[in-house]
């Protein structure tokens, strides 16, 4: 690698949720001008914080019913929670104020473009990324709201929101088109609709719900994505109102099972249902549940299937070997042991199948270094994780869009934050 000139840290003010995200995130660019400047980066997963532009998803809302409630919710007591089915009593995950998460608000002077745009630049910049794929937040529970209807109306309005007002903006920005799952005629009509947009990269469902992918009702759906040759992602989460989850006691152990309990059902049901032979052309994208659920998955399955065939008869390879073919996304990477990692890659085929992936603003966010840190991955293996691969999935120009990170740095803000 080339030897950059990196100028000195300089100190800063406590980190808040107002802290500039370039200081916030200057050691990440520093690890990038040291060892992966000249590396395609692609964040397959940072998350629009929409509950700070609510307002705006609620005012696109075309139920007028529907929309002067949420509208009414925003001014009163609903405020950014509008419309959602979210329980504030449960959200731990700040552990009262401790550890920042989804609340940045820091100041922007720009009012040129979309203050969500303003800060994105700042983080992709900062990371070096050459492009990043958002996903919704707060709407990351909808798939378990009682009302059906608001779940399509809210989806109806952050569509419209990220194609009409974010991704016209910065073609470093790519969105994958929120599917309402649970009303499947619904998901048709704005994929008909938006399928081909531009900045629209693929289709995501909300992992966390209860309705089970094999069902005869969604194949006319995978059929239209799989004709348009754009990947379908299961983006997974929490929801400590699913009765399997009522007798944990903590938001560690809420978080360590949940993000990997909903792919995990999908997937199997994904699989032992035989949708890769009904739809061998649909790629398939699971996001947000780390990597260790993934070996597990695949003995399990493989040992179930091989002693009980005829409950599995659309089958024509080991369900390892259909796993094996889809994607995954890195973030949480859990690096407790290394020997355990470098098995699970080996298992899933990462070098051509694992997508890098920040989560940022999440508290538990994975910087680029994060894969290119990994000592037992070749520097091919490295650059196909953190971009290549990316790449060739969403069919997205490999040709550099970022800033150098050493003038990054050097253009940093000059007062503390």
């Amino acid at each position: 690698m080339t030897e950059h000139s990196i100028p000195n840290f300089r100190e800063i003010g406590e980190i808040t949720g107002s802290t500039d995200s370039r200081d916030v995130l200057a050691h990440a660019t520093r690890q990038a001008a040291r060892n992966f400047d000249d590396y395609l980066i692609v964040d397959v997963d940072a998350h629009v914080s929409e509950d700070h532009f609510w307002s705006e998803i609620i005012d696109l809302i075309d139920n007028d019913v529907l929309r002067q409630i949420g509208q009414h919710q925003v001014k009163g007591f609903g405020g950014s929670n509008a419309l959602l089915n979210i329980s504030p009593g449960l959200s731990l995950q700040s552990v009262g104020g401790r550890i920042g998460h989804q609340g940045r608000r820091e100041p922007v002077n720009d009012d040129s473009v979309h203050r969500f745009i303003s800060t994105a630049r700042r983080s992709m910049d900062a990371m070096g990324l050459d492009y990043q794929v958002v996903f919704p937040s707060a709407m990351l529970l909808l798939g378990m709201h009682p009302q059906d209807e608001i779940e399509v109306a809210l989806a109806k309005a952050f569509n419209r929101w990220m194609i009409e007002r974010i991704l016209p903006i910065d073609s470093r920005m790519k969105g994958l088109l929120y599917l309402p799952f649970n009303t499947p005629e619904a998901c048709e009509e704005l994929v008909e609709r938006y399928g081909d947009t531009e900045g629209i990269i693929g289709f995501t469902v909300c992992s966390t719900r209860n309705k089970p992918v094999h069902h005869d009702c969604y194949m006319r759906l995978y059929s239209m994505i799989q004709e348009l040759d754009k990947p379908l992602a299961f983006h997974s989460g929490y929801h400590w109102g699913d009765p399997s989850f009522a007798q944990l006691n903590r938001f560690l152990s809420m978080h360590a099972l949940s993000f990997t309990h909903y792919n995990q059902i999908h997937l199997t049901n994904w699989i032992v249902n035989a949708m890769p032979e009904r739809f061998p052309k649909l790629n398939m994208l699971w996001v947000e549940s780390g990597l260790a659920w993934i070996p597990f998955l695949m003995q399990r399955l493989d040992h179930e299937v091989l002693m009980r065939p005829s409950e599995a008869p659309g089958l024509k390879r080991l369900p390892s070997e259909y796993m094996r073919e889809m994607y995954y996304t890195s973030q949480p990477l859990e690096r407790t042991n290394m020997k355990l990692l470098e098995a699970t890659m080996e298992a899933m085929n990462a070098e051509t199948q694992l997508l890098y992936s920040s989560d940022w603003p999440h508290w538990d966010w994975d910087s680029p270094a994060t894969i290119d840190s990994l000592p037992f991955l070749s520097e091919q293996a490295k650059r196909n994780i953190l971009g290549l691969n990316a790449a060739r999935l969403f069919k997205l120009d490999t040709a550099r869009r970022k800033p150098l990170a050493e003038d990054v740095l050097a253009n940093r803000p000059k007062t503390a934050s």
